[in-house]
């Protein structure tokens, strides 16, 4: 079998890790290769294989103790919740409680046991957006050459442990709308403090680099080749398996941005919000109303024409048959939030 010895042995520049709902999608990448031989694996999310082994926890009746730090909720949160429901114990550290809730008075209220030291019948299981042994386990197993830098995208609602954590969360959108600034400058070297997912992943990942998944699936959708020239007026959407994010951009600019949760949606209703929210016509208190998180937009369109509508995400069949255009950058949509990672590491580098 003939190998070429530079595929295999020649260092990959970057690891870009993007960490939703349902999946982790990952890219190594060097400048070296084309993309298409790039390694490109799309595997289950953390949140999802840790709502996997407290269900068989669940199923075998036994108490759980949650060890590491703050992560992803979502499917995690909710098998932590049927564990309750079935009357049996969930202890877990303070770092981890977290997960549930930022306020550890609530996370006591729902029947979790807050505590340092694991019950001995409790099973442990660890808590932790960055799994550094399988990624090892990985590379070891394709004789693959660990990445120089690790990039790194997860959706942090922020510190919030009084007020609701959707009004935090776009509140940090709005602020950084009225800035003005690129959207590549959203991954960030050093995490703002109250960042508290990123910077748990960056303390178990030193050195990563750390993005917003909404705000890299976007820029992952514009690296579509057919997207070369960015139109005057678009709309991008990412359609996640948790969260919905539209980002609106008016001469290349980001002017607005409306979030939703992907479960309150249908693709007529999806349709309709869109159509309102590029035209300013509705708030961000209705959003919230409904159970999303905000919209907010600066400059709305005045024209009567749609601008174009790229979707991309793992539930972008919510709008299959409808008048949009499909984005797949480098013709793998599921890699969007990687090659958006890739894009803004090349913003903040210069390139």
């Amino acid at each position: 079998m003939n190998h070429n010895s530079d595929f295999f042995d020649d260092p990959w520049e970057v690891l870009a890790l993007d960490i939703g709902g349902g999946t982790q999608d990952l890219l190594l990448w060097s400048p070296e290769r084309s993309m298409e031989n790039s390694v490109q694996c799309v595997l289950p999310s953390p949140t999802v294989m840790v709502g996997r082994r407290i269900a068989a926890a669940t199923r075998r009746g036994v108490p759980i103790f949650l060890r590491g730090s703050v992560m992803g909720g979502g499917a995690s949160s909710r098998a932590i919740r049927r564990h309750l429901q079935q009357g049996l114990r969930v202890y877990a550290e303070p770092g981890a409680a977290a997960t549930l809730h930022d306020n550890p008075d609530y996370v006591r209220e729902s029947g979790v046991v807050i505590t340092a030291e694991a019950p001995p019948e409790a099973l442990e299981i660890s808590l932790s957006d960055f799994q550094e042994k399988a990624l090892q386990a990985l590379f070891e197993s394709f004789e693959l050459t660990p990445p120089r830098q690790y990039l790194i995208a997860v959706q942090d609602h922020g510190f919030s442990p009084v007020e609701s954590n959707r009004k935090f969360r776009f509140r940090h959108w709005e602020q950084f709308l009225t800035s003005g600034a690129a959207l590549e400058s959203l991954l960030y070297r050093r995490v703002p403090d109250y960042l508290t997912r990123m910077r748990a992943v960056q303390q178990a990942c030193p050195g990563a680099l750390l993005m917003d998944t909404g705000a890299a699936a976007v820029l992952g959708a514009l690296e579509d080749d057919r997207l070369s020239e960015i139109p005057e007026r678009l709309l991008v959407v990412n359609i996640g398996n948790e969260h919905t994010l539209g980002a609106w951009l008016v001469e290349g600019v980001l002017q607005g941005i409306y979030e939703q949760h992907t479960g309150v949606i249908t693709p007529e209703k999806l349709l309709a919000d869109l159509g309102r929210f590029i035209a300013g016509k509705i708030s961000n208190e209705q959003v919230f109303a409904d159970h999303g998180h905000g919209c907010l937009n600066l400059a709305p369109s005045r024209q009567g024409s749609r601008p174009p509508l790229w979707v991309t995400g793992p539930r972008r069949a919510l709008l299959a048959g409808a008048a949009v255009h499909m984005a797949a950058p480098y013709g793998n949509m599921m890699l969007s939030g990687c090659f958006g990672l890739l894009r803004a590491h090349r913003y903040v580098n210069g390139k």
